[in-house]
């Protein structure tokens, strides 16, 4: 008979911990050790004592399709107690999903309110990318914590005001930049900041194409919803079906179009596998100029970045009718980045990584190399930090960098200039420093500037 220690149960357990290793590895393209490292770690992990906010309260504001899948996300951590929309529809398809056991959430059209409530201890800012930062003050005035969409700011000078505003009231703050939660990133970005690939030369990256379409005619406002709340801090303008919801980012007064909304995927990524804090150099080319009347946003283009470091990072938008998901243009070249260095290639995407030689990924690396943090679920992570008070994998600093990363290049592409930023004094330098460092910030329409979450 064998008891505990004995070394046939031993093997036993040996055994299944490889199949499982090996099955994982088979169903994710991810190398065999690099599996048995994530697995070892995790059967390592104590077991954490129960604490007053295992289950906490959160409130969805923007109650979207990506807000409410943000949501779902929550529900397995804590309690969507509230939801708030200034489209009441939004509201209440939200309060429906949310209904549990016949307990429906409260609902809400001014997200300051819902911020007085005591047992909302997490917010999920999910509104579009010109209200990201007056919620953000607002949440951790009130010390909620907060998961925020990406990118974290309408503007580089925000980012700012919101760094500032998470340190000073001791919240934490998730930058809802997921990828940095796939064992695939992190380990394309291992592998570059040990060199596997010898001398980093360059990160190319491929974005989706944006919409150029219009000229667009004005409408009534629909039933239910507040257009001047949702303009908020931008100019007011008669009411646009394709400039609100899911097409908002299309506009630069509420976004950056592909290039601060799937770049803030990607570049964030480059960013985390170079290590430095931003590029020095940046310049664009435009490849399609929008149409009068209709989306403001460039729809093609390549940006072209320069580290002090010498390395690049290239940005090419892809040609496809696709908004979402992993898009393949007509070269078959699909939505992602590939690390280039002196010893060959790695390509990452949400579905594949791969490499010009296959050894690149499947020769573990030392016990004695850079490990990057770990998190295997982007939400987890947040709700993990929540308890312990630590900073998440992808923090405020971390999500302003990364935002900053993708306005540089919109900035290039509105001025037509190549710029020159210094990153520890967050301005650009240099001969065209003056025009440019205009774009770092924007006029607020009042009522909706500081003043209101002050």
């Amino acid at each position: 008979m064998s008891t505990p220690d004995s070394p046939q149960l031993f093997n036993i357990s040996r055994r299944q911990f490889m199949r499982r290793c090996s099955m994982i590895a088979a169903m994710t393209g991810l190398p065999l050790w690099f599996i048995e490292r994530q697995q070892l770690a995790a059967e390592e992990l104590p077991a954490k004592a129960p604490t007053p906010n295992d289950r906490p309260g959160f409130a969805l504001i923007g109650c979207g399709g990506q807000g409410r899948f943000d949501a779902t996300n929550a529900a397995r951590y804590g309690e969507i107690l509230a939801v708030c929309d200034v489209d009441a529809n939004h509201a209440a398809l939200a309060a429906k999903q949310f209904t549990v056991d016949g307990k429906v959430p409260d609902i809400y059209s001014d997200f300051r309110k819902v911020l007085e409530r005591p047992d909302i201890h997490c917010v999920i800012n999910a509104t579009p990318d010109h209200w990201h930062t007056l919620v953000n003050i607002a949440a951790a005035k009130a010390k909620k914590d907060i998961y925020g969409e990406k990118p974290l700011t309408l503007t580089i000078d925000e980012g700012r005001h919101v760094v500032g505003a998470i340190r000073d009231n001791g919240v934490v703050l998730q930058t809802g930049t997921q990828q940095r939660s796939s064992p695939r990133f992190r380990l394309a970005c291992e592998l570059v900041r040990n060199g596997r690939l010898g001398t980093l030369k360059e990160a190319n990256v491929w974005l989706p194409a944006g919409l150029r379409d219009g000229p667009f005619k004005s409408q009534p406002v629909p039933a239910g919803l507040n257009w001047d709340f949702w303009q908020g801090q931008t100019p007011a303008v008669d009411y646009v079906k394709e400039r609100c919801h899911t097409t908002f980012r299309y506009w630069y007064e509420y976004s950056g179009g592909t290039m601060t909304d799937w770049g803030a995927h990607h570049n964030d990524i480059a960013y985390w596998a170079v290590g430095l804090l931003a590029p020095t150099k940046v310049e664009t080319k435009v490849l399609s100029d929008p149409i009068p009347g209709g989306y403001t946003t460039f729809a093609e283009y390549q940006v072209n970045y320069t580290y002090a470091n010498g390395v690049g990072l290239n940005i090419k938008t892809t040609k496809d009718d696709s908004i979402f998901g992993s898009v393949v243009n007509k070269d078959g070249q699909r939505n992602g980045i590939r690390f280039v260095g002196s010893d060959g290639w790695i390509w990452v995407n949400r579905d594949e990584i791969t490499a010009s030689d296959p050894h690149l990924l499947t020769a573990p690396l030392p016990e004695t190399a850079v490990r990057l943090y770990k998190s295997n679920n982007h939400m987890g992570n947040f709700v993990d930090c929540v308890r312990s008070r630590a900073l998440p994998i992808c923090d405020v600093e971390t999500g302003h960098r990364s935002a900053t990363m993708c306005h540089l290049g919109a900035i290039s592409m509105r001025t037509g200039l190549k710029l020159e930023w210094d990153s520890t004094s967050e301005k650009f330098v240099g001969w065209h420093a003056h025009a440019a460092n205009k774009y770092l910030k924007r006029e607020m329409r009042a009522p909706y500037d500081y003043s209101f979450v002050s």
